[in-house]
């Protein structure tokens, strides 16, 4: 029995050279598991002759102890030698630049929206959104819009077979405020709108605008023309001017197209060529006019008592004025390239 002890330790330190952490535990197994050949021996000793069992019982348990920590000293070495090639492998090159993580920007369209909504706030009014499927009624016949309409057409809006729409303007918005809210009434109305428009360079059949409605006793135009020389100069600088130019929508009464002086050549293109402006000096950007009685008749309110303003603005067109940006079309593409800029 003595042979054979010093057969396995032999056998351990032959297996441990150059050994890796897999072929340690088997070893390990091998040798002092439950039925491994070390333990195999200490259960033998029960069979020896009491003088020979203690003489080899002693011998067993000192190999036992021997290879416990022959096998645990070269597992950790084994270890501590596979991570430093690992780490060798894994270099890292503390010369190479960092890499930089992006930061996520507003969409141009946003940052307008925005810039509007901090005015009209501190102006007292109110932001709210409607639905993009609409009713006939809120799209049109509240509006006073005539069954003859152009806009009404199918060539023009986008119908759905239960005769609902997809908004083409954010004006049912104001209808359904004016339904459930009475007079004073403080409101812009911010979103998407559809039209059945090709795409190319200068339509889509997506755009975005903000309508505002005010309602009380005593609005007049000048109140109106005051709050649109305030949104230009807000949005293009003090040293914007606007003209009204007589127009007509079916839903207000006077009604007015919106020019401001050209903010590429500051309105003096009469002397100077002019590609934005075709040398007129002036823009023609949204329309407005004071809420026809019958709209605010047919929304429950007195126009006997109370008159009010609404308007309209063209937020994709503001945004390109703003950022000289020529496509609409890229406002939908999220072309990261083109976003960037802004």
């Amino acid at each position: 029995m003595l042979e054979k002890l010093t057969q396995l330790r032999e056998e351990i330190k032959r297996s441990l050279v150059n050994a890796v952490p897999e072929s340690i535990e088997a070893l390990r197994v091998r040798m002092l598991g439950k039925k491994g050949e070390i333990t195999a021996v200490l259960k033998g000793l029960g069979q020896l002759e009491p003088e020979e069992r203690r003489k080899m019982g002693v011998a067993a348990n000192e190999l036992r102890d021997w290879a416990q920590n022959a096998i645990d000293g070269a597992k950790a070495a084994a270890g501590a030698t596979q991570q430093a090639q690992a780490l060798s492998e894994e270099t890292i090159d503390i010369t190479l630049p960092g890499r930089r993580r992006g930061i996520g920007r507003l969409h141009p369209l946003t940052q307008v929206y925005g810039k509007l909504e901090e005015l009209f706030i501190s102006l007292g009014f109110d932001i709210v959104e409607g639905p993009h499927v609409e009713t006939v009624y809120h799209n049109f016949d509240a509006l006073c819009t005539p069954e003859s309409h152009p806009s009404r057409d199918e060539t023009d809006t986008f119908y759905f077979n239960d005769g609902l729409l997809l908004r083409c303007h954010t004006s049912p918005m104001q209808v359904r405020v004016m339904e459930k809210q009475k007079p004073p009434i403080r409101v812009v109305v911010p979103g998407k709108v559809f039209r059945r428009d090709d795409v190319d360079a200068t339509h889509t059949p997506a755009f975005h605008q903000m309508e505002g409605l005010v309602i009380d006793k005593g609005i007049h135009f000048g109140d109106f023309k005051g709050m649109l020389e305030l949104l230009a100069a807000h949005i293009f600088g003090p040293q914007t001017k606007i003209r009204l130019r007589p127009s007509f929508f079916p839903f207000t009464e006077p009604s007015a197209e919106v020019d401001i002086t050209c903010y590429i050549c500051g309105g003096k293109a009469q002397h100077e060529p002019c590609r934005v402006c075709k040398d007129s000096g002036w823009v023609e950007l949204w329309g407005c006019g004071m809420v026809h009685p019958e709209v605010l008749r047919k929304s429950g309110i007195d126009p006997d008592i109370y008159s009010g303003y609404a308007f309209g603005l063209g937020v994709d067109r503001i945004t390109s004025a703003l950022y000289g940006i020529s496509d609409p079309r890229f406002y939908f593409e999220n072309d990261m390239q083109f976003l960037k800029q802004f």
